[in-house]
């Protein structure tokens, strides 16, 4: 009996050893299995025209820290937003959505009237969508926030970690004290990134700076170097802007270089909307609008919704020049697909990295929506265009052309139902071709129908 008794305390501890070592092991592939996953360095630019880098051609303006990323990665020279502004363009860049579909369409929902109240619906709305950074926070990453952001906190948004406090109180609906970064310094995302390495972590940023938004006030060693006669200053502070935005881009990617993390990190780049000064088009009396151009933010034209986009991952990701159509709602899967994660099944954009889901695309479709108002639960009524790109060919459908509330600015001079464009031969879209190509209208027309089907006036 004896003998048997002390059988019993050695299967005893054997069995707790055993267990010990099941869960030492589990916690250890755990956190092997967390670790390998690839690092995802998200960069935003804000308000800037997809002519205005290096790498893209500009003639002056230099970008070379981002020109470098194009070298080494995927880089998409016809990539599309959402949308033309940048709440409803942040906003489906998170969720892989497009504004009709998350609800947010404008900046506000009427102007500067009672902000807080007004806007409790749409964010709550907004909030009940799943999003690339809740998906990567819920899988084992830690997420920081920086720069722009309009949906409450950091917290509120998913993230782990952040600098926007969403206080309606305090003042600053853009992404308040998330604004700083870039302007003021890298401190808060370097940080994090030696805390991500710290506790062995696969980490994604949002690098959002509010650059090169106005305020355009560049160091002035940039502003002198774009200062010459003839060039109007407003346009010289812009491309200094251009140029500082680069410099911060390129103090993070240092960053992560400095600590050896290249190699398992992927970065992304896409601006949320376009951005031409005004005085680049003073001469033309239906394109000036105080601040910007009608034709570029807040506007479906180029200058308002295309964006260079790239992706970035040494030795997975080949270096290429890709001819192929990109958005910004496929973000979101991409992201996913990189981690190792799987995205929502309803998301309507690709893996950027799937070259065959890339080849089969034959066109991308988008939003324009009134700037300063939205209906919350009815994203159609502040609508002002839908629009398709498929090939050389770009559609323009205008709609509600006769309430001038939605967009004043606007209305004033674009009212024509329909606007068709060879990007090829017309890429600043010069020449309307709607009236010499009735039956690629119609056809067009079809296809953004399909898409998203919304009465006419």
């Amino acid at each position: 009996m004896e003998t048997i008794s002390q059988f019993k305390k050695v299967l005893f501890v054997l069995g707790g050893m055993l267990m010990l070592a099941h869960t030492l092991y589990g916690e250890a592939a755990a956190k092997t299995g967390t670790a390998q996953r690839p690092n995802i360095v998200f960069i935003l630019s804000d308000d800037q025209a997809w002519t205005d880098y290096g790498f893209m051609g500009h003639a002056d303006i230099k970008t070379p820290h981002l020109d470098r990323l194009s070298e080494r990665g995927l880089l998409f020279e016809r990539g599309y937003l959402a949308a033309p502004l940048c709440r409803p363009s942040l906003a489906s860049l998170a969720t892989g959505l497009y504004p009709f579909q998350h609800g947010v369409t404008g900046n506000d929902v009427d102007g500067n009237k009672n902000r807080v109240e007004l806007d409790k619906p749409v964010r709550q709305a907004f909030h009940q969508h799943p999003s690339f950074i809740k998906l990567l926070s819920a899988n084992g990453y830690l997420t920081h926030q920086s720069g722009k952001w309009w949906e409450g906190s950091y917290q509120d948004g998913g993230f782990t970690h952040g600098m926007t406090h969403g206080d309606p109180n305090r003042r600053g609906r853009h992404g308040d004290a998330g604004l700083s970064i870039g302007r003021e310094g890298m401190k808060p995302v370097t940080d994090f990134i030696d805390l991500a390495v710290a506790e062995e972590k696969p980490f994604l940023l949002w690098y959002a700076p509010f650059m090169p938004h106005t305020p355009h006030n560049p160091p002035e060693r940039l502003l002198k170097k774009y200062s010459k006669p003839g060039r109007a200053m407003d346009v010289a502070r812009y491309y200094a802007m251009c140029e500082w935005f680069d410099e911060t881009c390129g103090e993070l990617l240092g960053a992560i270089e400095q600590r050896g993390l290249t190699e398992n990190t992927v970065v992304l780049y896409i601006c949320d909307n376009g951005w031409v000064a005004a005085s680049e088009n003073a001469d033309d009396p239906n394109q000036k609008k105080g601040k910007y151009s009608l034709r570029s933010k807040a506007s479906p034209y180029e200058n308002g919704i295309r964006t260079p986009i790239m992706v970035s991952w040494p030795g997975k990701v080949k270096p290429e020049r890709s001819p192929n159509l990109a958005h910004a709602i496929d973000i979101f899967p991409t992201i996913a697909a990189a981690a190792g994660i799987e995205a929502p099944a309803n998301l309507p954009g690709i893996d950027l990295l799937d070259e065959k889901a890339r080849k089969e695309r034959k066109a991308v479709f988008g939003v324009c929506h009134a700037a300063r108002n939205m209906t919350p639960g009815r994203p159609d009524d502040t609508l002002q265009y839908l629009w398709c790109v498929e090939g050389d060919w770009k559609l323009l459908l205008r709609y509600h052309v006769s309430n001038p509330t939605h967009y004043p600015y606007l209305n004033r001079w674009d009212k024509a139902p329909v606007r068709l464009y060879n990007l090829k031969d017309d890429p600043h879209e010069k020449n309307d071709l709607a009236s010499t190509r009735p039956e690629l209208v119609e056809r067009l027309t079809k296809q953004i129908e399909k898409w998203h089907k919304v009465p006419r006036d």
